[in-house]
């Protein structure tokens, strides 16, 4: 931000100077030698000797507005707000009152810029609103202007229309470093993880800690495990909803790419594994940092600073296969990527909703907290989250909990332009900034029905009506524990499944899934004569025609069978008592029937596949209900 007001101020300069058609406002050429020799220092970016010789140009002559202009330039790009301000008030104090308007409107425009760095807005706007008429028609027509009037329409409707929020200070026993960045909670907001550094120097060391949220309060910040923390920089860190799969950043270390690179681990019975470097398809030879982990574990969204980019850092993502394997880095394309620099990328729960912090897109300065939301093409059309959210200071590293009642986020204080300090905050985030449907959370674990041990599986939530597959997650581990999260919408199939088992398959509404705790999935092994239930697989009553929504359970069935080749099974009709026990059985035959034709048509050969009818003969449920009697009417598959 700083560089960008001296670069644009350097260009004013120089458009001043040329509309004015003279060198110089004054002849001394003592005071002109020493602006010039500021000059030279400023282009070497010696900004204290700079100052320095600016100070004394204007000191030799008091009407040498150009020295005035340049010297608070410097001081604002050193960080030095309050004596820029300072310096402008003298140039404006020794304006004529006559033939200063070309100068009048260079230090009011300057004036405008300090008080914008300092936040006051209100001033800000009014001093450049008074300036205007000063300004020359060079100066409006510029590029460089029409950009910064876009900024100051946005700043004039935030603080017009502010949101409603109040931040607060974590409490102690956090916020106890120096510097302390980056926070990031597990789904049930139980577990906070952040970022803490020993200093502000670029030496000092970073390691990932957590706190606990404890009988109402946090306990004392802890480092997270001697397997991940290191001698080298551990930070930035992204954590799956469960909080057993963990993303974090690693600067410098033996087997990296890059500067800094992602790695991986998983918590295991209790402790945190070796991590491993995520490779060569995530990570790159330059800087790549700051992950964020959908809330199914599928996608990564990180920033890195790789050239193939649109320009400075960038925000990335990978996608991880069913067999665990992450694909190679794509950017997330010109919508969100700017030739600025984009970074911290988080995503909501729900998979749909994108934060990230830039400086690419206008906003109120600095880097600006922006959320974009998933559409058929992508991410689209960032937009600003608004004021306080956003002010002139740079907005980093926004966390939003699951239950949307608080965002986090790292707030830092300054000295001479530089972070002195950095604390966690957080504030109750708004609702008029939607964030999509409530959010579902069902949590559990898979085990094999034989032995009781954990199983290792793939949990795949379904919209029955079209067929896709909206969330995987995974039964992480070796304790074979799952979180799923994710928005009340429409689909209704839950499909969990694991080579070499039977699948085991729910509906989501009527099996009465959503928000519960403690869900044990039982997995059989494969063996002859093993069965299962084959949820959503629907026909209406007295009919054999299957319904649109059965096409997601049967494809299910056909990816399993082509996974098990040598397997050979025994498609069983079942319907309920309504009827004679022959129409019934002839009924079951043909649904089965049916189930068999989409099977062969999918590629499925004839010789592994039988169908039998039972009819009434085998109810799950008593036939005393119209609920009963639909579960009743059911496929079957067992393994011959």
């Amino acid at each position: 931000m700083m560089r960008q007001v001296l670069l644009f101020s350097l260009f004013l300069l120089a458009t001043c100077l040329q509309v004015s058609g003279q060198e110089y406002s004054i002849i001394d050429k003592r005071a002109i030698k020493y602006f010039e020799e500021g000059e030279v220092f400023l282009s070497r970016k010696q900004f204290p000797e700079a100052r320095e010789k600016f100070q004394e140009a204007y000191q030799r002559s008091k009407d040498f507005y150009e020295a005035y202009i340049r010297h608070a330039q410097t001081l604002l790009s050193s960080g030095r707000p309050e004596e820029a301000l300072e310096v402008v008030k003298l140039g404006q104090n020794r304006l004529l009152i006559k033939d200063s308007d070309f100068y009048r409107g260079q230090l009011g425009w300057i004036e405008g810029q300090i008080l914008l760095e300092m936040g006051r807005f209100e001033g800000a706007l009014q001093v450049i609103k008074d300036s205007h008429a000063f300004f020359t028609r060079e100066f409006l027509e510029s590029d460089q202007y029409q950009q910064k009037k876009q900024q100051l329409e946005i700043i004039e409707e935030g603080i017009q229309n502010p949101l409603k929020l109040r931040k607060e200070k974590l409490p102690s026993p956090l916020n106890r470093f120096q510097l302390q960045y980056f926070p990031v909670l597990t789904a049930d907001g139980r577990r906070i993880f952040f970022t803490k550094r020993d200093g502000t120097s670029v030496r000092d060391h970073e390691d990932i800690y957590y706190s606990n949220f404890e009988n109402g309060q946090w306990t004392v910040p802890e480092p997270i495990s001697v397997a991940i923390n290191t001698r080298y920089n551990e930070g930035t860190c992204t954590i799956s909803a469960d909080g057993n799969l963990l993303i974090f950043t690693s600067c410098d270390t033996p087997d990296s790419f890059g500067s800094c690179d992602l790695y991986l681990t998983e918590r295991i019975n209790g402790s945190w594994q070796k991590p491993r470097n995520m490779g060569r398809s995530v990570n790159s030879r330059f800087w790549d940092s700051q992950p964020s982990l959908s809330a199914d574990g599928s996608t990564l969204f990180f920033a890195s600073n790789r050239p193939e980019g649109e320009g400075g850092n960038d925000i990335w993502y990978s996608r991880r296969s069913e067999e665990g394997q992450w694909a190679a880095a794509a950017n997330l394309g010109k919508e969100v990527n700017t030739p600025g620099d984009e970074v911290s990328p988080f995503v909501f729960f729900n998979n749909t909703v994108l934060f990230f912090a830039s400086d690419g897109h206008v906003g109120f300065g600095g880097k600006d907290i922006y959320m974009s939301k998933l559409g058929r093409e992508g991410f689209g059309s960032p937009e600003n989250l608004g004021y306080p959210i956003n002010d002139q200071k740079d907005q980093l590293a926004l966390f939003i909990a699951a239950q949307k009642d608080y965002a986090y986020y790292t707030e830092n204080s300054f000295h001479q332009g530089r972070v002195d300090s950095s604390f966690l905050y957080r504030f109750d985030f708004p609702e008029s900034i939607d964030l999509g449907e409530k959010l579902i959370v069902t949590e559990g674990k898979v085990v094999n029905e034989q032995t009781g041990e954990p199983v290792e599986a793939m949990l795949s939530l379904v919209n029955l009506d079209n067929d896709s597959t909206l969330y995987r997650f995974r039964a992480e581990g070796e304790e074979g524990t799952f979180t799923m999260i994710y928005p009340d919408s429409a689909f209704s199939g839950l499909y969990v499944e694991k080579q070499g088992f039977m699948p085991k398959i729910y509906n989501v509404e009527r099996d009465s899934l959503k928000n519960k705790k403690n869900l044990k999935v039982f997995l059989e092994p494969i063996a002859s004569g093993s069965h299962f239930v084959f949820e959503n697989v629907f026909f209406d009553f007295d009919d054999t025609d299957l319904k649109p929504a059965s096409v997601s359970s049967l494809n299910r069935l056909v990816k399993f069978l082509k996974a098990h080749p040598s397997l050979a099974i025994t498609i069983a009709g079942h319907t309920d008592n309504v009827g004679s026990e022959s129409y019934n059985r002839t009924l079951s035959t043909k649904r089965a029937e049916t189930v068999k034709e989409f099977l062969l048509a999918s590629g499925i050969v004839e010789s592994r596949l039988g169908t039998i009818g039972k009819g009434a003969s085998e109810p799950i449920r008593p036939n005393d209900t119209e609920e009963n009697r639909a579960l009743n009417r059911r496929i079957e598959v067992i393994i011959q």
